[in-house]
């Protein structure tokens, strides 16, 4: 008998597409692909790699239908799913004192509960794993199908300590289990949840020196702080860095990111754009940080935005008379996006901009970035500031990927019906951030065509601006 697990529900068809031209739609889910059941994208990409191909389908009605047809070996299907993994995310059975999940308000909406620790999920989206949750055969299909890169949250090398922050201790394991991926091929990202006198300090240097020896397997390895929400009932006493904490942190680091430099042309070692903001330090150049590979993570985000809008020209437009233009960010960026701002101001005249930082009351104040501000509190910021306004800017990390919500469940819709005589538009780049300053009547931010497997990553939230 089928497992009902196994559905790859399809939300969206592609115009002009396979999918298409065989009669899919939305609504519809995919069983089986020439007799086997898939268990997520991975399987399926693997399956249509066949030129002559019978799909077992479900229609939204119930009705099963067998579809026979012959494809171009690389030709894909064109259609979009409510999910990347159709068995279900691999949860995970830990109990980190950090987990953001544990931390966030009660009666959210369920997927916000869900703790990932998914390989898969590493694999398609950069998701961080702990490697605890996995099995033998989870490691064979990760060598089977060579998924590399993979993301991989360290925090600790030392195995006392790691058990101790993760609460198992299968976390122990960590030098086995990256011992075995780098038997299977696979390269890997790393990160560090840094907790101030816990894992920073001669354990943060334990941690780096055994990661940098595990070069080339280790692609990167990132460093953000701790983040505590008001909503955490953990007992376990966590520590969030202050400016001086920051400063070593930065300092201890620096010494590695320069000695890497010189030996390997590359940092290797980046920092969380937090420590910088909390030691009052500027952000590195650009070429400090690569290619950014760990940039959804938020390392690098403030420098790829200053980067973005620097690449970006001018509008040639001009403004014809006075507009006013209100834009909403976190408490951390706002001195960034100040100054960019008024770099607009000097080359447009009649350009008027706010910045407008928002205290995040929903999750608490010590929560300052941009990607965790909710609905209500942007409300309650514009609200208390009033005054005329053209145009307001929102962070479209504030937003839930493929949605137009916020965190909060207030949506998109809602926050623009409490403020009909101001046009509302998402922000992402620098250089959107200019075009939208500079050239607001003509500019426009759609996210119809999103990619809307799954929820964002907890790495996603943490966006500046």
């Amino acid at each position: 008998m089928f497992n009902k697990s196994y559905k790859a529900k399809i939300i969206r068809v592609n115009e002009n597409s396979l999918a298409e031209e065989i009669e899919l739609k939305a609504g519809d889910s995919i069983l089986e692909i020439n007799g086997k059941k898939i268990c997520d994208i991975i399987d399926l990409s693997f399956e249509l790699a066949d030129e002559e191909i019978e799909m077992l389908i479900e229609h939204s009605n119930g009705e099963k239908e067998l579809i026979e047809f012959d494809k171009d070996i690389d030709e894909e299907l064109g259609v979009e799913f409510e999910s990347a993994v159709f068995d279900g995310i691999h949860r995970c059975k830990n109990h980190c004192v950090f987990c953001f999940v544990d931390m966030i308000a009660p009666k959210m909406r369920k997927t916000l509960s869900i703790k990932d620790d998914d390989y898969r999920m590493s694999f398609l989206y950069g998701n961080f794993i702990t490697l605890t949750n996995l099995t033998d055969s989870d490691y064979r299909r990760i060598e089977q199908f060579h998924l590399s890169p993979l993301f991989v949250s360290v925090h600790a090398m030392n195995p006392k300590i790691r058990a101790k922050m993760l609460r198992t201790p299968l976390a122990e394991k960590i030098s086995e289990n990256l011992d075995k991926l780098e038997s299977a091929g696979v390269e890997y990202h790393t990160q560090i949840v840094l907790c101030a006198d816990l894992n920073d300090g001669t354990e943060l240097e334990r941690t780096i020196s055994e990661l940098v020896a595990r070069r080339p397997n280790v692609l990167s390895l990132a460093i953000v702080p701790v983040g505590i929400t008001k909503h955490r009932r953990d007992k376990f006493i966590l520590k969030q860095f202050d400016h001086d904490g920051a400063v070593k942190v930065i300092e201890q680091v620096e010494i590695w990111q320069k000695k890497l430099r010189r030996e390997i042309g590359k940092t290797f070692v980046y920092l969380g754009d937090e420590f910088y903001f909390l030691a009052n330090r500027e952000m590195p150049p650009e070429k400090f940080y690569d290619d950014f590979p760990q940039l959804d993570n938020g390392i690098g985000l403030t420098r790829s935005f200053i980067s973005d809008w620097q690449n970006e020209s001018f509008s040639k437009n001009n403004y014809d008379k006075e507009i006013k233009i209100d834009v909403i960010c976190g408490m951390s960026v706002a001195s960034v996006l100040k100054n960019l701002s008024e770099e607009a101001m000097s080359h447009k005249k009649n350009l008027k901009v706010r910045i407008l930082p928002v205290v995040n009351e929903f999750f608490g104040e010590t929560v300052n970035v941009s990607g965790l501000l909710t609905g209500i509190d942007i409300i309650k910021t514009l609200e208390s500031i009033g005054g005329d306004r053209d145009g307001i800017l929102i962070p479209e990390s504030a937003l839930r990927s493929g949605e137009d919500i916020f965190l909060d469940d207030i949506t998109l819709d809602e926050l623009k019906n409490n403020f009909p005589s101001a046009r509302i538009e998402p922000v992402q780049s620098g250089s959107e951030f200019k075009r939208a300053l500079t050239d607001f009547y003509n500019y426009h931010k759609s996210r119809a065509e999103e990619n809307n497997y799954m929820w964002q990553s907890n790495a996603g939230y943490t966006k500046n601006f």
